[in-house]
C-alpha cells in the first residue's frame, strides 16, 4: 500500500525542479510586462482596440505553464489538446495590429517555457526598434499626430456654400485632407482629416463657421 502510494506520488511529480519553473516564470512574467509596455506605448493611445493587453500579465505565465506541462507528458499534451479544442473565445480582435502584439506574447511565452531566454529577448529588441522606427516615420512623414472632423450640411443649400466651406477649413486646419463624403436622408456629410495644433479654439471655430453657413443648419463632429 505505502508503495503504491509512494509511486503514485512520484507520478504527480513534475520532471521539472523547482529552480528551473521559477526562472522559467520570471522570465515568462518580464517579457510579459515588456509586450504589455510596448502595447501601451506605441498603441494604446490610439483607444481603437480590443484591449487584449489587459490579460498579458496573466496570460503570460499561464502559456509557459501550460507548455511546461506538455513537456512533461505526452499523454497530458493530448488530452489538453482534445480539451482546448471545445473551448471558443469570443473576445473580437478589432485592429491586426493587436494580432502582432498576440503573437509577440505567445512566443516569449514559448520561449520561457523552453528555455530560449536569449532569443526572445532578442525578439523583444526588435519588435520594439520596429514600433519606435514606424512610430518615428508616421510621426515624420503625418507632421503629427492627426484628428478627425465631420461636417453635416442641408443637401439643399450645399451647393451655395460649398466653397465658402471649403475656403475657411483650409486656411483653418493645417494638412486638411478629405476623406469621404455622403449624402443620406438629405444632408451632406464631409469627413476630413487634419493636422492636430496644441492649442486651437474650437469654439471659435465653430462659431465662426456656424456664421458663414447660416441659416442652413449645421452638425459639426470632431474626434
Amino acid at each position: 500500500m505505502w508503495e503504491q502510494l509512494t509511486s503514485t506520488w512520484q507520478g504527480m511529480l513534475s520532471s521539472l525542479s523547482w529552480t528551473e519553473a521559477i526562472i522559467a516564470l520570471a522570465f515568462s512574467l518580464v517579457f510579459s510586462l515588456a509586450a504589455y509596455f510596448m502595447y501601451q506605448l506605441f498603441y494604446g493611445s490610439r483607444h481603437i482596440g480590443a484591449g487584449v493587453h489587459r490579460m498579458f500579465l496573466l496570460g503570460g505565465p499561464a502559456i509557459t505553464v501550460l507548455f511546461l506541462g506538455i513537456q512533461t507528458s505526452i499523454p497530458l499534451s493530448l488530452g489538453l489538446l482534445g480539451a482546448l479544442s471545445f473551448v471558443r473565445f469570443r473576445t473580437p480582435v478589432k485592429d491586426p495590429a493587436e494580432i502582432g502584439f498576440l503573437l509577440l506574447l505567445i512566443a516569449s511565452s514559448i520561449g520561457a517555457a523552453t528555455g530560449n531566454f536569449m532569443v526572445i529577448a532578442l525578439l523583444m529588441v526588435v519588435a520594439f526598434l520596429v514600433l519606435g522606427g514606424n512610430w518615428l516615420l508616421r510621426r515624420r512623414f503625418a507632421g503629427g499626430s492627426r484628428g478627425g472632423l465631420m461636417i453635416s450640411l442641408e443637401q439643399a443649400d450645399f451647393a451655395q456654400i460649398e466653397a465658402k466651406v471649403k475656403d475657411f477649413l483650409a486656411t483653418r486646419l493645417k494638412g486638411l485632407k478629405m476623406e469621404s463624403m455622403s449624402m443620406v436622408d438629405g444632408k451632406v456629410n464631409l469627413q476630413y482629416h487634419y493636422h492636430k495644433q496644441p492649442t486651437f479654439d474650437w469654439t471659435a471655430f465653430t462659431n465662426e463657421l456656424s456664421a458663414l453657413t447660416a441659416p442652413s443648419r449645421l452638425e459639426i463632429f470632431v474626434g
